[in-house]
């Protein structure tokens, strides 16, 4: 799923750090040293905390108007954007081995054609589940 959440982003002058929090996600924030880090780190931990909350069940919450959230000093508002199906690719990317069964006949002139069955099992559910290859 792809998803695009605000993000609120305070630098500190005492620690000379950025720390991020997500208004709309519990407990999601993190921090970085520059914009770019604290940038790369606030997408990896929405992308966590959301692939972490489709796991689970819970509800996804909805996202808030950016143009809604108010800013203090030393802070601005940006919208970070994620997709937990790329995560699971990079993460999961492990096989899980599964027994099915088909006709004596459709299985013979499969292996005669030298058809991959786990192949072909992979592309017919990505079909199923509108998954296009990354």
């Amino acid at each position: 799923m792809k998803y695009a959440y605000p993000a609120i982003f305070t630098f500190d002058k005492d620690d000379n750090v950025y720390y991020v929090n997500f208004p709309d996600i519990k407990n999601c924030f993190t921090d970085g040293k520059t914009i770019t880090e604290a940038l790369e780190m606030a997408k990896d931990a929405l992308c966590l905390m959301l692939y972490d909350m489709e796991e689970r069940g819970e509800k996804i919450p909805a996202p808030s108007d950016i143009r809604a959230i108010k800013c203090g000093k030393n802070e601005f508002v940006t919208l970070i954007s994620c997709d937990t199906m790329d995560y699971r690719i990079f993460f999961e990317n492990k096989s899980d081995k599964k027994t099915l069964t088909v006709p004596h006949w459709l299985n013979i002139m499969a292996e005669r054609k030298g058809i991959n069955f786990s192949q072909v099992l992979q592309a017919a559910l990505k079909k199923e589940l509108n998954i296009t290859d990354r």
